[in-house]
């Protein structure tokens, strides 16, 4: 643990305790944590230890009767409820007072059904889970690019993954989900149930019941060619604009990033990558190697130091972005960028090439397009990305100064974008407070709708919140496609 999480000054007593507590405890099969226990500080910890949460209260359900009994018992006592699978982005849930955290992470069991090319999982299940047993059967997931990011949260906030071009984001293959509303009780979501649920879930966040379950689509794919270019880090402006030419006509079989990356001195990191600074353009192509190898000639052109492109197991892309393969301290930002000309990328580099960048490991963009582009799928609360490219910073924070300093780069990179910005961001990659228009845009309204019919209340919190405001559900399948 580091000191960017403060030690949670200790409480006499639990502001409900004595028999509610204690009935609590009997009920549930998982674990409930109050601030007065030992490991108070390590069970309040999110995969981002950087966040400092400091609940009323955490639950860590078993099972689906393990999160109704909780969702009753804040209600009865005043608490709001914030689900969390990792806490992989839990910055914008802030510190979480007056708030039970109810971990899903003991829930985590995956279901693939091969012949309707279906996931079933459970709400605790990560990515490289779902993965290995799609992978086993010649499917693929739409799955993020860390391989321990949670699946359910990830989904609910849209999901950008390698597939992402062809197949569009992860929340439009949802298919049904199962979730404990603000009642405390579970219910089962699908098109034929509860079709302006469904919609709310694909893209539109986690303010709407705790979800349980979700399945969702998979693809019949087993390999692709996959892998990364290397070049030191002061040919950053030849590489990033080169690439950025090369993804104007790129086919939407085919995702890339390109990103300056400093890697820390760490004994674990082999020779030549320990401690170095690079500029690295990764790719996912569904191609042949024959066609992968030719669209890849024009980047190979530029002479990179190290190219790790080969064919590649669906299983296997979890690694290919090289994040962390546990809880870290860092603190991450992002933001949709409507395109990037030569003086985007000159306004990039300004800080992720200089030392006004120092502090980030990495920053990257992504291209978007393709299946991505907004209005691709009009079931879903999340359409698509209004942008043409996403871009992504992040920084580790082991000392309140590390933090410091990582936020001010962060700052400095959003405001040298900012003329390139899109009126819109997504979820999944925007770590502070937000404007909920800018998240959900037109969908917003008919969101609110939908979170004041089922939770009524404001009782279960997401990490971007919709607000309050107007707002209606359409009043027929017609109207709601229109």
């Amino acid at each position: 643990m580091t000191d960017t999480l403060a030690p949670a000054a200790p409480a006499l007593h639990p502001p409900f305790g004595g028999t509610p507590l204690a009935e609590l405890r009997r009920r549930i099969r998982g674990r409930v944590a109050v601030p007065i226990d030992p490991d108070w500080d390590a069970q309040r910890a999110a995969w981002a230890l950087a966040v400092d949460q400091r609940p009323a209260i955490i639950v860590r359900a078993a099972d689906a009767d393990d999160v109704g009994t909780a969702v009753r018992f804040a209600v009865a006592h005043r608490l709001r409820v914030a689900a969390q699978g990792t806490g992989h982005n839990a910055a914008p849930l802030g510190d979480l007072r007056g708030t039970m955290l109810l971990r899903t992470d003991l829930m985590r069991a995956v279901e693939i059904d091969p012949v309707r090319m279906r996931a079933r999982v459970q709400a605790g299940a990560v990515w490289q889970e779902v993965t290995d047993a799609a992978g086993a059967h010649g499917l693929a997931a739409l799955a993020g690019s860390s391989p321990d990011v949670g699946v359910v949260g990830y989904t609910l906030g849209g999901g950008v993954s390698w597939l992402a071009r062809s197949h569009g984001l992860a929340s439009t293959s949802v298919t049904a989900v199962d979730l404990v509303t603000a009642d405390g009780q579970l219910r089962h979501v699908d098109e034929r149930t509860d079709p302006e649920l469904l919609w709310a879930l694909r893209g539109g966040g986690g303010a709407f019941g705790v979800v349980t379950a979700m399945e969702f689509r998979l693809y019949p794919l087993v390999t692709v060619h996959a892998g990364a270019m290397f070049w030191p880090v002061d040919r950053a402006a030849d590489v990033m604009h080169a690439w950025r030419d090369w993804t104007v006509d790129l086919p939407a079989s085919v995702m890339s990033s390109a990103r300056v990356l400093r890697f820390p001195p760490f004994d674990e990191i082999p020779e030549p990558l320990r401690g170095g600074s690079f500029v690295i353009v990764e790719a996912v192509l569904q191609d042949p190697p024959a066609v992968a190898d030719a669209l890849l000639s024009e980047l190979r052109r530029l002479g990179p130091a190290m190219d790790t492109f080969a064919p590649t197991p669906l299983p296997a892309l979890g690694a290919l972005h090289m994040d962390p393969p546990g809880p870290v301290a860092a603190i991450g930002d992002g933001t949709l960028v409507r395109d990037l000309d030569d003086a985007a990328i000159d306004a990039f580099l300004r800080v992720v090439a200089t030392p006004r960048g120092a502090a980030l490991m990495s920053a990257e963009f992504r291209v978007l397009g393709g299946a991505l582009a907004v209005g691709s799928d009009e079931a879903s609360a999340a359409t698509g990305l209004d942008g043409r490219y996403l871009m992504f910073g992040v920084g580790a924070t082991p000392t309140r100064e590390a933090a410091s300093a990582v936020r001010v780069a962060l700052d400095a990179l959003l405001g040298e974008i900012d003329p390139w910005r899109s009126a819109a961001d997504t979820p999944n990659f925007t770590e502070s407070p937000t404007a909920a228009q800018r998240l959900f845009g037109d969908a917003l309204g008919r969101l609110r709708a939908v979170k004041h019919r089922v939770d009524p209340h404001d009782v279960i919190r997401s990490n971007h919140e919709l607000g309050r405001g107007p707002g209606r559900e359409p009043r027929t399948q017609q109207e709601a496609r229109s």
